[in-house]
């Protein structure tokens, strides 16, 4: 079409075989907008278009729904997005209803065949990695290829400081599940494949908890759809195999030494208050020691 219509925090110019949707930077523009920067959404990834009255008085809301299964942020998601924040909503001023039903249309016309039909793969791209956020309980980093979990001394449970910090490769996953911070219990958790997963997340390894000021939705979000998105793209037949194999040696940076001693000191807690052994404390403290 190679029109371009504006409303309030986006901007959407439609193109030939997409909508390339552009967020807006300011201080009335939701995070997750600005942290997404801009999407562009192929046809074929939606399945409806809906013209609706706002929530505002005075405003109408333009929205394409995607199918089922085609963006990686939505599916992270699950149905958790405030209506504030969906990036496929595009709030306009009543005035603009015609124009915005005309465009409406135009769209509709471009869904695919079968638009009920969940789509095979991801066809709008999740946020490219690197991505990282601070938990409530540690640090999560993915790099593309890796995930990294490194607990802080305060927050992180016993159970947690008892397996360290842990790293995952995507081959190794079978899924992400995210909880909204903004609601309760809120958590990334990793999905390992074949591995029992626990039923509090604060005692879970492959868990990070949310808390408040940690684990803000346009941080942790766009994190779990970025990590989603690879452990889909992963060779499912190297994942298979790496179930099977011994975990591959994951290379670490060297830490910083003021953060090691501050670990080696809370474990010297856990160990005089009886919660870590002679032998475990001995060989948690020599891992952290060879991270120097």
């Amino acid at each position: 079409m190679g029109d371009v219509l504006a409303g309030m925090h986006s901007t959407w110019e439609f193109d030939s075989d997409s909508v390339l949707i552009r967020f807006e930077r300011g201080i009335r523009t939701p995070k997750l907008f600005q942290a997404l920067g801009e999407r562009r959404v192929p046809y074929e990834a939606l399945s409806a278009v809906e013209l609706t009255p706002g929530s505002k008085r005075g405003t109408v809301v333009l929205r394409a729904v995607p199918r089922e299964g085609a963006d990686p942020l939505l599916e992270a998601a699950a149905g958790q997005l405030k209506d504030s924040s969906d990036p496929y909503r595009l709030v306009l001023p009543a005035e603009r209803e015609l124009l915005a039903d005309y465009y409406a249309t135009q769209l509709r016309a471009l869904l695919p065949d079968d638009p009920a039909e969940p789509a095979g793969q991801y066809l709008v791209a999740a946020p490219p990695a690197p991505q990282s956020f601070k938990a409530y309980d540690g640090k999560a980093s993915f790099d593309g290829q890796v995930v990294a979990f490194r607990w802080f001394p305060t927050g992180a449970s016993t159970a947690k400081w008892k397996a360290g910090d842990q790293f995952f490769p995507v081959g190794e996953l079978e899924g992400v599940e995210w909880r909204s911070p903004e609601g309760l219990s809120g958590h990334l958790r990793l999905r390992p494949r074949g591995a029992e997963v626990l039923a509090e997340a604060d005692q879970d390894p492959a868990s990070v908890v949310f808390g408040l000021g940690y684990g803000p939705v346009y941080e942790s979000l766009p994190f779990a759809a970025s990590v989603l998105e690879a452990v889909r793209a992963a060779d499912p037949v190297l994942a298979l195999e790496s179930v099977c194999a011994a975990p591959a040696a994951v290379p670490q940076q060297r830490s910083d030494p003021a953060d090691v001693a501050e670990r080696i000191r809370h474990l010297g807690e856990l160990h005089d208050a009886g919660l870590l052994t002679d032998d475990e404390f001995t060989a948690k403290k020599a891992e952290l020691l060879a991270e120097l």
